[in-house]
C-alpha cells in the first residue's frame, strides 16, 4: 500500500515528465514554425530548434547515444549542409514568394494523412512488444552501435550519399545562376572585342 502510494501517478507527475512535456510543446511550435516561415533561413534556423529539442527528449529518456547522435548528424551535418545550399543557391534573406505555392490545404491533407499512417504503422508494429526491465539493456550506446551498424548501415551510407548529391546539386545550380545572371556582365577574364579583332586582323 505504502509502495502504491509512493509511486508517482498520472495526476502528479514528476519533473522529469513536466519537463519532457513543456521541451515536446517548444520543439512542436518550432516544428510549426519550420514548415510556415516564408523565410528560407529563418526555416532552417528554426529546423535546429527542432531538431535540438528532440536530442533534449532523447536526454530525458536516458537515450545519451541517441541525443548525441541527433545533435552529430542532424543538427552539426545536416542542417549545416541546408545553410550552406542556401548560401550557394543565392536564397533570399526576407520573404520568398516561391516558397507558399497557395496549396497549404492540399499540403496540410497530405501532412495529417502521413501523420496517421506514420502512426498506425508504429502503433500497429510494437503494439504486442514488451521490453524487459529486469533483462539486458536494450538501449544502451554499445546494443544501439550494434543494431545500427549492423541492420542499418546501409540506409545510413546511402542518407550520406544522398546529402552530398544535394550540396553537389547546390554548386552547379549556384554556378548555372552566376553564368546566366545578365547583372555580373562579362568575364573579366575573357578577352575583349577589340583584341579579339585586332588579334584577327594580324
Amino acid at each position: 500500500m505504502s509502495l502504491a502510494a509512493d509511486t508517482p501517478g498520472f495526476l502528479s507527475p514528476t519533473g522529469v515528465e513536466i519537463t519532457f512535456v513543456l521541451v515536446g510543446l517548444v520543439t512542436f511550435g518550432a516544428a510549426l514554425v519550420t514548415v510556415t516561415t516564408r523565410q528560407l533561413v529563418h526555416a532552417a534556423l528554426w529546423l535546429v530548434v527542432a531538431l535540438g529539442g528532440l536530442a533534449v527528449e532523447y536526454l530525458l529518456l536516458t537515450a545519451e547515444f541517441i541525443a548525441w547522435v541527433q545533435v552529430l548528424i542532424y543538427v552539426g551535418s545536416v542542417v549545416v549542409l541546408l545553410l550552406f545550399g542556401l548560401m550557394l543557391t543565392r536564397a533570399p534573406i526576407g520573404r520568398s514568394p516561391d516558397a507558399d505555392s497557395g496549396n497549404r490545404w492540399a499540403a496540410l491533407a497530405v501532412a495529417v494523412a502521413s501523420a496517421g499512417t506514420l502512426i498506425w504503422v508504429v502503433v500497429d508494429a510494437f503494439r504486442t512488444t514488451w521490453i524487459d526491465l529486469d533483462g539486458p539493456a536494450a538501449g544502451s550506446t554499445k546494443a544501439t552501435g550494434q543494431s545500427l551498424f549492423q541492420n542499418w548501415v546501409l540506409p545510413f551510407e546511402g542518407l550520406s550519399v544522398l546529402l552530398l548529391a544535394a550540396l553537389v546539386g547546390a554548386i552547379v545550380l549556384s554556378r548555372k545562376a552566376k553564368e546566366t545572371d545578365p547583372a555580373a556582365g562579362p568575364d573579366p577574364a575573357a578577352p575583349h572585342s577589340g583584341e579579339q579583332g585586332e588579334k584577327e586582323t594580324r
